[in-house]
């Protein structure tokens, strides 16, 4: 175990410690300092009792040397620093990527930041538009549709796999035209028929379950075939085995 891991370890046995701070007394702070936690946390001493905050909360509430708290304040004090813990948190998930809503929970939960604290977070970052799922969702169609070259069968898999509303689903796929998906079915089918070696029973045997597994109706996947055979048919006239899709 690391310093940063005994550090944890130790703010959490003070965080589950204020029972033990004495009741209606004055505490008076006596020393701050700076943690070694990675993050900017703070060790207030009351003589013989102490917690720890983040920096934000330490300010927030001027826990300076001298001035003076009761236990009432400090557990306040104790679920603003958590509160900030589980914003910080996000923040820093937030960092690599854009997440869902549902998912920013999930890795909160598994932190076990408290359940009611995660959804006031959740709630702040919707307001200040950190996350978006609506916005989340029509750019995950986007990008795979036109970088991935999925269907949108495939596409709505993997939104309701990521907690999106189902809505907000049928909107963004709303937004994607029929020819649209055609045209990126014909770019990811004319790849994969170029690829086959063999004669058309064998290009159309590999190309259509290539197209289904990325998410393409099968109404759509024939008419794909059959433009793919049709573009055969004008590159090579003579040969008779070119058959379009029956």
């Amino acid at each position: 175990m690391d310093q940063h891991d005994d550090d944890d370890l130790y703010d959490k046995a003070e965080l589950e410690g204020i029972s033990q701070f004495p009741d209606n007394e004055e505490l008076t702070i006596t020393r701050v300092e700076r943690t070694k936690s990675r993050q900017a946390r703070y060790r207030i001493t009351f003589g013989l009792y102490s917690i720890t905050v983040l920096e934000d909360v330490m300010i927030k509430y001027r826990m300076t040397r001298g001035n003076t708290f009761v236990k009432k304040d400090l557990e306040e004090i104790i679920i603003a620093d958590e509160r900030q813990q589980t914003y910080v948190q996000a923040l820093r998930y937030l960092e690599h990527k854009q997440r869902t809503r549902y998912e920013l929970s999930q890795r909160l939960r598994q932190k076990e930041f408290a359940a009611p604290l995660i959804e006031e977070v959740l709630d702040r970052l919707e307001q200040e538009k950190l996350i978006d799922d609506e916005g989340f969702a029509k750019e995950w169609t986007r990008q795979r549709m036109t970088g991935q070259r999925k269907g949108k069968l495939w596409i709505r898999q993997e939104l309701r796999q990521k907690g999106i509303a189902n809505e907000l689903i049928v909107e963004a796929l709303e937004g994607v035209s029929t020819d649209a998906e055609f045209e990126t079915a014909l770019t990811a089918g004319r790849k994969k028929w170029n690829q086959v070696k063999g004669d058309i029973s064998e290009k159309k045997r590999k190309t259509l379950p290539f197209l289904m597994r990325r998410g393409f109706p099968m109404d759509m996947v024939r008419k794909v075939v059959n433009c793919l055979i049709e573009e055969d048919e004008a590159e090579d006239p003579e040969d008779d085995e070119l058959l379009s899709w029956d």
